[in-house]
């Protein structure tokens, strides 16, 4: 007996183009698994920037960062989607900030600007590669070659530089100079990666707590797309 599939639509808004390939993989498998066919749209932006100083505003002319547009693009969804079955997805790095805090910020942009939404936030622990590293089976399937003793020593979702880690494990031979190329020349590097690596991974395989949060967040809303009305006094939430 065949399990029915539902449809619905998820919208996911990253930050740059080299992490979209692994989120809308990663995005895809997780709905798979719990039997839900999503129509999955991959919106990525100009870099994070940061919140606009007044939210309520229509955004600067030549705004393009996930943040500063993020007020008016929930809006906007909310306008569009909020009687249908629709899940608004943001993904993006924590950085140098503190993931609770940014997480509470963005769940309280998310609830504010589109309550009509069921809404899931990715955050990767300082950046994307974090979520790339957690399937060990997946950077050696990429790169058999990679440097298997340097690839233990990385504590996961440790903010130590992560692509630069990743960059040592899998460019054992030369990644000193890719290093030291910096941005945006290595941004060529990381979408190679990021390409290569995502087409092995398999969530459920996952050791990134960053990413175990996103994933059992995304199952949840792909399973029951409601929207999940914050209490009173109450920001944080975890998943």
């Amino acid at each position: 007996m065949s399990i029915p599939v539902s449809k619905m639509r998820i919208e996911i808004l990253t930050e740059d183009k080299s992490g979209s390939v692994v989120v809308e993989r990663m995005a895809r498998a997780i709905c798979e698994g719990v039997g839900v066919d999503a129509d999955i749209k991959v919106r990525p932006h100009r870099g994070c920037g940061s919140f606009p100083k007044d939210p309520d505003m229509k955004p600067e002319h030549f705004a393009s960062s996930l943040l500063e547009l993020l007020p008016a693009k929930c809006r906007a969804y909310n306008k569009v989607f909020r009687n249908n079955e629709c899940v608004l997805v943001v993904v993006m790095d924590s950085d140098d900030k503190d993931p609770d805090d940014l997480r509470s910020n963005l769940y309280e942009c998310t609830r504010h600007y589109a309550p009509g939404l069921r809404s899931v936030i990715g955050l990767c622990t300082e950046e994307v590669e974090a979520w790339l590293l957690g399937d060990h089976k997946a950077v050696i399937s990429a790169y058999p070659d990679c440097d298997i003793r340097y690839y233990n020593t990385y504590i996961q979702d440790s903010v130590c530089g992560t692509w630069e880690t990743l960059c040592r494990v899998i460019c054992p031979d030369n990644y000193e100079d890719i290093i030291e190329i910096g941005y945006p020349a290595v941004g060529n590097y990381k979408a190679r990666w990021a390409e290569n690596i995502s087409q092995f991974m398999i969530p459920e395989d996952n050791i990134s707590p960053s990413f175990k949060i996103f994933m059992n967040a995304l199952k949840i809303a792909a399973v029951k797309p409601v929207p999940v009305s914050a209490r009173p006094g109450v920001r944080r939430r975890s998943f």
